[in-house]
């Protein structure tokens, strides 16, 4: 199988990484190509993973997205969500025709409100049985220094999601599969949201006390409305099938994919969005903390559209609501925490 990486962020270059390690080669769009020159000279990636070091003959870099597409089989899309469609904008309606596309996309698209897989179905006509998705628990960064990470792959068939899956095979990577595309997809989206709020808690100088009956508060909530929006691969703790004591459980994914990358992520001193969130905490202005930070804090966008998206399914969510109205309302971050403090149960 021929992989097309679109992206060169911390997470696209992760990939690179993981692939060319199973011993791919990898055809790797970079838009920058100053990226590219750097690459071919110094095989790393200079603005992102850049201990990261890369055998040339493994890849095919290029700035032609056309061209890459069309020379792969499956495209893995890691891409910051808003950029998504200016960056999609200018392809042929048959260019993605007997693809598969492997999303690393953690967000919605904010000008339509949707779903990676919803966009490419209304604009290329694209079927989601040829959609899989990999998500956490998993930090660029610790792929880079070879820590052992978990991946999530999904997909409506499982077979080929264990197909591709298996094309990420090394020493310090482990994944998990399954066919639940739109709730691993909600649950990375929220998982973004609530780790912007426990970085807001941190620059608060709330404490570890106040942080684990948040988190836990949030994880009730991502249920509240996974199960809203009709998702109902949620349960931790129940399995397929009885094992004996000597016998591994059956695969309950809803422990990593859900409740281990929410974890992570508000947890993680690697987490853009907690780093984003600590900002606000602090007394940065929105503007200010996005600049300081230099790169895409998903949950920020992710917070408005879910807003949205909620008026739909009417999940009770007001931790969500109250980050939303922190970030894009001008409610004031310590007031808005002293509402989510009468919340928490």
């Amino acid at each position: 199988m021929r992989f097309g990486i679109l992206g060169s962020g911390s997470w696209g270059t992760a990939l690179v990484k993981i692939l060319t390690d199973s011993n791919h080669t990898v055809n790797w769009w970079i838009r920058n190509k100053g990226i590219i020159d750097h690459l071919r000279k110094k095989n790393h990636n200079p603005q992102y993973l850049s201990s990261v070091y890369f055998d040339i003959n493994h890849l095919n870099l290029t700035n032609d997205l056309e061209k890459l597409i069309r020379d792969s089989d499956c495209i893995v899309i890691a891409i910051p969500s808003a950029y998504i469609e200016q960056i999609f904008q200018q392809l042929p309606q048959e260019i993605f025709e007997d693809k598969i596309i492997l999303s690393a996309v953690k967000g919605i698209l904010p000008e339509k409100n949707l779903l990676l897989n919803d966009f490419l179905s209304q604009q290329f006509q694209f079927g989601i049985d040829r959609y899989f998705t990999v998500m956490g628990p998993c930090h660029a960064e610790e792929i880079a220094a070879e820590k052992l990470s978990y991946l999530t792959f999904s997909g409506n068939s499982v077979t080929k999601a264990q197909e591709i899956a298996s094309n990420f095979s090394t020493d310090y990577l482990n994944t998990i599969t399954n066919n639940d595309i739109y709730g691993v997809q909600y649950a990375a989206v929220l998982k973004n949201i609530y780790a912007l709020g426990a970085g807001m808690a941190h620059g608060l100088e709330y404490g570890d006390n106040f942080l684990s009956v948040f988190i836990a508060n949030c994880a009730d909530e991502m249920a509240g409305f996974l199960l809203k929006a009709g998702i109902s691969h949620i349960e931790v703790g129940i399995h397929e099938m009885a094992m004996t004591v000597d016998d591994k459980k059956s695969a309950n994914y809803a422990a990593s994919v859900y409740l281990g990358d929410l974890l992570v992520t508000c947890y993680s001193l690697f987490s853009r969005n907690r780093m984003f969130g600590s900002m606000i905490g602090k007394g940065y202005s929105v503007n200010a903390a996005k600049l300081e930070l230099n790169m895409v804090a998903e949950g920020y966008n992710a917070s408005k559209c879910l807003y949205r998206l909620n008026q739909h399914f009417k999940a009770d969510m007001p931790i969500s609501d109250t980050i939303y109205k922190i970030l894009w309302q001008n409610v004031n971050v310590r007031e808005g925490f002293k509402r989510i403090e009468l919340l928490l149960v």
